[in-house]
Protein backbone atom coordinates (compact mmCIF):
# COMPACT_ATOMS: atom_id res chain seq x y z
CA UNK A 1 0.00 0.00 0.00
CA UNK A 2 1.77 3.12 -1.47
CA UNK A 3 1.28 6.00 1.48
CA UNK A 4 0.11 9.70 0.48
CA UNK A 5 2.64 12.03 1.82
CA UNK A 6 6.31 11.84 2.36
CA UNK A 7 7.40 11.66 6.35
CA UNK A 8 10.44 13.54 7.08
CA UNK A 9 12.22 13.78 10.26
CA UNK A 10 14.65 17.00 10.30
CA UNK A 11 17.09 17.00 12.94
CA UNK A 12 18.80 20.49 13.95
CA UNK A 13 20.22 21.75 17.05
CA UNK A 14 19.25 25.45 15.88
CA UNK A 15 15.15 26.15 17.20
CA UNK A 16 15.17 28.52 14.78
CA UNK A 17 16.43 26.09 11.54
CA UNK A 18 13.48 23.60 12.84
CA UNK A 19 11.10 25.86 12.34
CA UNK A 20 11.96 27.65 9.53
CA UNK A 21 12.46 23.94 8.00
CA UNK A 22 8.83 22.75 9.14
CA UNK A 23 7.16 25.75 7.92
CA UNK A 24 8.87 25.64 4.54
CA UNK A 25 7.93 21.71 4.27
CA UNK A 26 4.56 21.31 5.79
CA UNK A 27 2.39 21.57 2.86
CA UNK A 28 4.41 19.12 0.79
CA UNK A 29 5.60 16.47 3.52
CA UNK A 30 5.01 15.59 7.15
CA UNK A 31 7.61 16.72 8.99
CA UNK A 32 8.80 15.31 12.42
CA UNK A 33 11.66 17.60 14.24
CA UNK A 34 15.03 16.51 16.61
CA UNK A 35 16.91 19.32 18.39
CA UNK A 36 19.82 16.64 18.39
CA UNK A 37 21.07 13.35 17.49
CA UNK A 38 19.76 11.63 20.33
CA UNK A 39 16.98 12.77 20.22
CA UNK A 40 16.79 12.13 16.20
CA UNK A 41 17.15 8.41 17.33
CA UNK A 42 14.83 8.11 20.05
CA UNK A 43 12.35 9.29 17.11
CA UNK A 44 13.53 7.49 14.91
CA UNK A 45 12.81 4.12 17.16
CA UNK A 46 9.02 5.92 17.81
CA UNK A 47 8.24 6.38 14.61
CA UNK A 48 10.79 4.33 11.99
CA UNK A 49 8.06 2.80 10.37
CA UNK A 50 6.33 6.01 9.31
CA UNK A 51 10.21 7.80 8.23
CA UNK A 52 10.95 8.14 4.68
CA UNK A 53 13.77 10.59 5.13
CA UNK A 54 16.13 11.97 7.11
CA UNK A 55 17.11 15.35 6.70
CA UNK A 56 20.24 16.47 9.43
CA UNK A 57 22.61 19.27 10.62
CA UNK A 58 26.13 18.31 10.24
CA UNK A 59 27.66 20.64 13.24
CA UNK A 60 25.67 19.31 16.29
CA UNK A 61 26.79 19.16 19.80
CA UNK A 62 27.53 15.70 21.31
CA UNK A 63 26.94 13.58 17.83
CA UNK A 64 27.37 15.12 14.51
CA UNK A 65 25.64 14.68 12.03
CA UNK A 66 27.38 11.66 9.99
CA UNK A 67 27.74 10.18 13.13
CA UNK A 68 23.84 10.76 13.33
CA UNK A 69 23.00 9.09 10.16
CA UNK A 70 25.84 6.62 10.76
CA UNK A 71 24.30 5.32 14.06
CA UNK A 72 20.30 5.49 12.65
CA UNK A 73 21.55 3.66 9.39
CA UNK A 74 21.75 0.29 11.47
CA UNK A 75 18.25 -0.15 12.58
CA UNK A 76 16.62 1.74 9.71
CA UNK A 77 18.90 0.93 6.57
CA UNK A 78 16.09 1.90 4.36
CA UNK A 79 15.21 5.65 5.13
CA UNK A 80 17.42 7.78 2.61
CA UNK A 81 19.52 10.08 4.93
CA UNK A 82 20.96 13.84 3.62
CA UNK A 83 22.68 16.26 5.29
CA UNK A 84 22.17 20.30 5.01
CA UNK A 85 24.54 22.60 6.72
CA UNK A 86 25.66 25.51 6.65
CA UNK A 87 29.32 24.41 6.51
CA UNK A 88 31.38 23.34 3.65
CA UNK A 89 31.13 20.15 2.24
CA UNK A 90 34.02 18.22 3.79
CA UNK A 91 36.16 15.12 3.73
CA UNK A 92 34.00 12.98 6.57
CA UNK A 93 30.77 14.47 4.53
CA UNK A 94 32.28 13.26 1.27
CA UNK A 95 32.95 9.60 2.62
CA UNK A 96 29.60 9.45 4.05
CA UNK A 97 28.05 10.04 0.32
CA UNK A 98 30.68 7.61 -1.21
CA UNK A 99 29.71 5.08 1.29
CA UNK A 100 26.25 5.24 0.46
CA UNK A 101 25.22 6.70 4.21
CA UNK A 102 24.34 9.84 2.90
CA UNK A 103 22.28 10.49 -0.22
CA UNK A 104 23.16 14.12 -0.84
CA UNK A 105 24.55 17.19 0.55
CA UNK A 106 22.82 20.55 1.10
CA UNK A 107 23.85 24.08 1.46
CA UNK A 108 22.26 26.21 3.93
CA UNK A 109 20.52 28.57 3.51
CA UNK A 110 18.15 25.73 1.61
CA UNK A 111 16.98 25.86 -1.65
CA UNK A 112 13.64 24.43 -1.06
CA UNK A 113 13.16 23.85 -4.70
CA UNK A 114 15.96 21.65 -4.82
CA UNK A 115 15.88 19.39 -1.89
CA UNK A 116 12.02 19.14 -2.50
CA UNK A 117 12.89 17.72 -5.71
CA UNK A 118 15.61 15.29 -4.52
CA UNK A 119 13.39 14.13 -1.88
CA UNK A 120 10.61 13.33 -3.99
CA UNK A 121 12.95 12.02 -6.75
CA UNK A 122 14.65 9.50 -4.66
CA UNK A 123 11.50 8.45 -2.46
CA UNK A 124 9.39 7.80 -5.41
CA UNK A 125 12.07 5.35 -6.55
CA UNK A 126 11.78 3.44 -3.12
CA UNK A 127 8.28 4.26 -1.91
Amino acid sequence: MKKNQITILYVDDEEINLLVFEKNFERKFSILTATSGQEGLTKLEQHGDEIDVVVSDMKMPQMNGVEFIRSARESNPDIVYFILSGFQYNEEIDEAVKNGNVQQFFMKPMNMEEITNVIEKTTNNSL
